[in-house]
């Protein structure tokens, strides 16, 4: 196997039929005699023998040296009669994969065809069952053969000898038994109607059969086509060469009105069909009239001066033109006009096949048509190309004119009339209902461009070479759909290496190549700006975005934005937003304002263009985000509406979009919200100014007053909309405001019962936050009502850092994450703020901030985790500013290096960094905390890495005692603080029995009644009380067999005490523990009662009724030694009820 490489893709290309492949079939041919024997045997030597074969399906001829062996070898087991049916089929089913791999065409060749074979191969399928689906493989191979043979060059009449038999009864001619096989195999489901259909146009078109038995098939034929026969058009297409009766098939179909059928492949046999008798009917000599560009050599055109070459183009138009429709002149059949006819409606066909086979049709016929009757065609062709037509007509008739011109059959003369409905189809597209239909009538556009570049000479295409590259550059930077833009690029790329004469055509395709139009937005921003700086190409796309081509652009938008047109109402106000906004950009280098450039009228329109789209009431909750993006533009254009009612209109309809947003889809909502807070900061900063920097006070009373009692919504999206909007309010907005600001933005941080699930909030409400300190600034002895400053700054780090701890989950999932990520945002912001102006505020809080990031550098969440990375790295080796009062700042730079990069979201980079901080002290707790939650996870990945970085870590300080001693403090203290924490306790148990199970804690656990084996059976007792978390309840079951003295016997009172557990999992899972301790620790009880005790323990159905499970219990506790629990009285007003003892 050989490797290449061409372009960027990489080319696999075999140089061969392998030796292993090739011996590897040789043993599986020879084995079939033992392997057909067995079904599991015959099934793995076929799909063994088909997955080499398949190989081949890029390269088949690569099998041609090697079939003539596999042939042999396979007949030789066929014809044997020592051969059961089972191995004949099997070896007929490697025969079909052979022929599937290397092509029918080639492979029935090499079958034998003498004269003795006809015989056997006739008996052989006389005695199949065409009903038995498991053995098609034998009778389509059979048919191939019997194909083959009947081309013997001998009237059959002569292997019939005598037809009388020894019985005296009448044998049936072989020509008969032949043509009685191939009709009754034409009928059939499986592909033997292909193979038949084969026969059948191979058999008939003998001679000797065509004399006696055409007639009668074709008889046979035409009265039984029906929609459940369609492999007889199959059949009728291979013998159409018959001239005779080509108009009685015409005649037939005509009755049978196929075109009206609704199956597609019916439809499309029967324009092959029609095209093939078209061709029958007409001579078979090509049209001397046609068009020709140069020769079909190469090397004879390059030889060949450009003048020769013109000359033989101009003898079509001259004298020519007239001796060849002299030559051509003969008499056409009748039946050609019904052909025509017949491809002409095949071209407005419903499904691209059926229209692409009348096209290749069109093409044909024409070819073998005198020109005057060619040019009637074209002109039938050109009618396809009418707007009371379909999509379906256009795009036949796109396919048909690609055609004849590919055939030179579209004459120059036609150009005139062509070109402009193949620039009308690029632009086709229709509205059908919500959606639009055109896509394929682009495509197929641009196919005729790229067959007019390969089939025109220079000279003819240039009167046109304008209008085609305008309209193929703006298909393919404009088109919505990625195929249309990728075929004009393709077009256009064939005209100018074929034709030379496009405009700036090399420059153009260096840009706008196959892979940069794939992406729309490169499209539009980048490429066809650079296009529209090349003066040929400027106005042809200007009028193409905005549809007109004489009127005014921004009047005719205004009009197109209060239309019915939904789609065009959008795209007219975004324009209009964009085209104002570039205007105040032309003009605010001269202080020119924007109503310089715009008339009255249309500032006018502009202002209240709201007001009209509204009284439509034409879905105007879905241009929410276009009017936004339009006062936003406006805004910043400073658009001369100062004190304008109309203003109070904006800041509405800026205010119903953040209230409405659960009104929206959930896909519409991000945009919707973005667009109104980017504009309700524009319309502050424009029209809310009493004078530079001072704020209108009833204006900034109004909104920060509104805004912050939308915090307290009961729609979770009107609160995020509100927080938001705070967090854009300009600074003289805010100014006096912001302890007001931040109480409100506090308090909706905070997780309460009734809005718990309210994440998404919480998530904006931290954004908000930074973006209003941000916008206020830092004056450390300022107000904290104006600034960022000593007193507030604790507040502002502390309400930041209590988001960090929202692990909140929904059926959506940890939806925490999204409030945790956007705090963690946040934080970088505030902190680079404040140490850009005063990094001595910093000193309390930046070490809390650094350990909650290592934290969540440490979880499970691959995103978290990379995003909680990528701020520590962030402020770490920031050195412009450089953040202070980070502690173990040289330790943490060791770790992690500057120059360095690290994939936070592979667990395998990231977790053998992060466990190194575990050596810091100041780090220790929280990173512990951190990968607690990943050791205990799920995720196969995360648990691997994460573990096996811990446990590299814990074997590295077995040896120093102290460190060994730190860590056991933390980790119980984490345990003492998540007791009634699921999501760090059940996963604390989990990492902690895997580390009793390492032996990580093997200094502490050999000795007797140690304090660490004696918290952590506190704790654990102390965690899993009165629970029912089946889950909790299973995952307390650590390695605590482990620990000695005194507290082994207490870990094996209270798995007894387990035994009686009221759930029957639970006690089944318990005493399989104390199975595992009392085998694996022989010590624990006397031996003489061990196997009274383990037969106990095995024998008895922990699953079964608690009362006989109690009594079980008890015996082992006399066995054992240990006092039996005793069943507690637990007394409630007045009455006593009993319970048995529980951890």
């Amino acid at each position: 196997m050989e490797n290449g490489v061409e372009g960027d893709e990489a080319v696999c290309v075999l140089g061969g039929f392998a030796d292993s492949d090739s011996a590897e079939s040789r043993a599986l041919i020879a084995g079939l005699s033992e392997s057909h024997l067995v079904d599991k045997d015959r099934e793995k030597a076929t799909e063994r023998f088909l997955f080499i074969m398949d190989k081949y399906q890029e390269q088949p001829h690569l099998l041609d040296p090697h079939l003539e062996w596999m042939l042999n070898m396979l007949l030789e087991q066929i014809r044997s009669e020592q051969s059961p049916p089972p191995l004949v089929h099997l070896a007929f089913k490697f025969l079909y994969v052979i022929s599937k791999v290397r092509g029918h065409k080639i492979f029935m060749q090499l079958l034998p065809h003498e004269v003795s074979d006809v015989h056997p191969v006739l008996d052989l399928l006389s005695r199949q069952n065409p009903k038995d689906h498991q053995t098609w493989e034998t009778r389509y191979m059979l048919l191939l053969w019997l194909s083959m043979t009947c081309l013997i060059p001998f009237d059959l009449s002569r292997l019939d000898g005598h037809l009388t038999s020894e019985s005296g009864q009448a044998r049936e001619p072989i020509m008969d038994r032949i043509l009685a096989i191939a009709k009754s195999y034409l009928t059939v489901c499986d592909s033997s109607r292909d193979a038949a259909s084969i026969l059948v146009s191979k058999f008939l078109t003998r001679l000797d059969v065509k004399q006696k038995r055409l007639g009668d098939f074709l008889d046979w034929s035409l009265t039984i086509i029906s929609c459940r026969h369609m492999i007889l058009m199959y059949t009728l297409l291979m013998l159409t060469a018959l001239s005779p009766p080509a108009p009685t098939v015409l005649q037939c179909l005509d009755k049978r009105r196929l075109a009206e059928s609704n199956q597609t492949v019916l439809r499309k046999l029967g324009i092959k069909l029609v095209q093939r008798l078209g061709l029958t009917l007409l001579k078979p000599r090509l049209a001397k009239w046609r068009y020709q560009r140069g020769s079909r050599s190469l090397a004879a055109n390059l030889s060949q001066p450009t003048k020769v070459t013109e000359q033989a183009q101009s003898k079509v138009e001259n004298g020519d033109l007239e001796q060849a429709t002299q030559e051509e002149d003969y008499d056409i059949p009748e039946e050609i006009e019904n052909v025509i006819e017949q491809l002409l409606v095949g071209l407005k066909d419903k499904e691209t096949i059926v229209r692409w086979s009348a096209a290749k049709g069109i093409g044909r016929v024409t070819g073998r048509l005198p020109v005057e009757l060619a040019d009637e065609v074209v002109a039938s062709v050109l009618e396809c190309f009418s707007f009371q037509e379909t999509d379906n007509a256009w795009h036949g008739g796109c396919l048909a004119l690609a055609e004849l011109g590919r055939r030179g059959l579209l004459l120059p003369s036609r150009l005139p009339d062509v070109v402009p409905l193949i620039l009308k189809a690029l632009m086709y597209d229709e509205k059908r209902g919500a959606c639009s239909v055109g896509t394929n009538v682009r495509d197929s556009a641009c196919y005729v461009c790229w067959a007019f570049a390969r089939a025109y000479d220079p000279v003819e295409l240039k009167p046109f070479v304008t209008q085609i590259a305008s309209a193929l550059v703006i298909t393919t930077v404009f088109d919505r759909n990625v195929n249309c833009r990728r075929a004009a690029s393709a077009a256009f790329q064939e005209n100018v290496g074929r034709q030379g004469t496009f405009p700036h055509g090399i420059d153009i395709l260096t840009l706008a190549d196959y892979y940069a139009v794939g992406n729309l937005s490169n499209c539009y921003q980048m490429i066809s700006v650079y296009i529209a700086s090349f003066p040929e190409y400027t106005k042809p796309m200007i009028d193409h975005l905005v549809q007109l081509l004489l009127l005014p652009v921004l009047p005719q938008l205004l009009t197109m934005a209060t239309n019915m047109d939904l789609h065009g109402r959008h795209g007219a106000i975004l324009a209009c937003a964009e085209i104002i906004y570039a205007l105040y950009k032309l003009g605010s280098p001269t202080d020119r304002p924007v109503t310089d450039f715009l008339s009255a009228g249309s500032v006018e329109e502009l202002k209240c263009i709201h007001q009209k789209v509204s009284l439509c009431h034409l879905c105007f909750v879905s241009v929410f985000a276009f009017f936004c993006a339009l006062i936003e533009k406006m805004s910043l254009s400073r658009m001369p509406f100062h004190k304008d009612p109309i203003i109070v209109g904006w800041q509405w309809l800026i205010d119903d979009s953040l209230k409405s947003l659960h009104l929206f889809s959930s896909g519409a909502r991000q945009g919707i919200k973005e667009s109104a807070v980017s504009a309700l900061s524009a319309l502050c900063q424009e029209y809310y100014q009493v004078k530079p920097d001072v704020a209108d006070p009833d204006m900034q009373e109004q909104l920060v007053t509104q805004y912050i009692a939308g915090l307290r919504s009961p729609e979770v999206l009107t609160r995020c909309g509100c927080a938001l909007a705070l967090g854009s309010l300009p600074r003289f907005m805010i100014r006096s405001k912001l302890q007001q600001i931040l109480e409100g933005l506090q308090e909706i941080c905070r997780i309460t019962q009734k809005d718990v699930t309210f994440a998404e909030s919480r998530k904006d409400a931290a954004t908000a936050i930074a973006q209003v300190y941000a916008t206020a600034g830092v004056s450390t002895q300022g107000s904290p009502d104006s600034f960022l400053c000593l007193n507030n700054v604790t507040k502002v780090y502390g309400a930041l850092l209590d988001c960090m701890n929202d692990y909140t989950t929904d059926s959506r999932g940890d939806v925490g994450s999204w409030v945790r990520e956007a705090a963690m945002t946040s934080l970088m912001d505030v902190t680079f703020l404040v140490v850009a102006s005063d990094p001595e505020l910093l000193t309390p809080d930046c070490e809390r901030m650094m350990c909650c990031l290592a934290q969540q550098a440490a979880e499970k969440i691959d995103r978290c985790r990379a995003h909680a990375g990528t701020i520590f790295l962030d402020l770490l080796h920031s050195k412009n500013p450089v953040v202070p009062h980070i502690p173990h700042r040289e330790e943490l730079l060791a770790i992690f290096p500057v120059a360095v990069p690290l994939n936070w979201k592979a667990p395998s980079e990231a977790f053998p960094h992060i466990t190194q901080l575990l050596r810091l002290p100041r780090y220790q707790y929280h990173t512990l905390l951190g990968l607690t939650v990943s050791v205990g996870g799920l995720t196969a990945s995360t648990v691997c890495f994460s573990s096996q970085s811990l446990f590299d870590y814990l074997k590295g300080i077995q040896q120093d005692r102290h460190m060994l001693e730190q860590f056991s403090a933390t980790l119980l203290q984490i345990f003492r603080d998540h007791l009634s924490n699921d999501r760090v306790f059940i996963p604390l148990l989990k990492m902690l029995d895997q580390m009793l199970a390492r032996g990580c804690f093997d200094g502490f656990t050999s000795e007797e009644n140690h304090m660490f084996c004696i918290d952590i059976l506190a704790l654990c007792k102390e965690g899993i009380k009165r629970s029912k978390d089946v889950e909790k309840l299973r995952s307390s079951f650590i390695q605590t067999e482990f620990f000695q003295g005194e507290v082994r016997k207490k870990v094996l009172f209270q798995l007894l005490l387990l035994l009686c557990h009221p759930y029957p999992v639970i006690r089944k899972t318990t005493a399989s523990q104390v199975y595992e301790m009392l085998l694996m620790y022989d010590d624990v009880i006397d031996p003489a009662v061990m196997d009274e005790v383990m037969t106990e323990l095995s024998d008895t159905n922990w699953e079964g009724d608690l009362t006989m499970v109690r009594s079980h219990r008890n015996q082992l506790c006399d066995l054992l030694g240990v006092q039996r629990p005793t069943v507690v009285a637990k007394v409630t007003d007045g009455q006593s009820s009993a319970k048995s003892g529980q951890l």
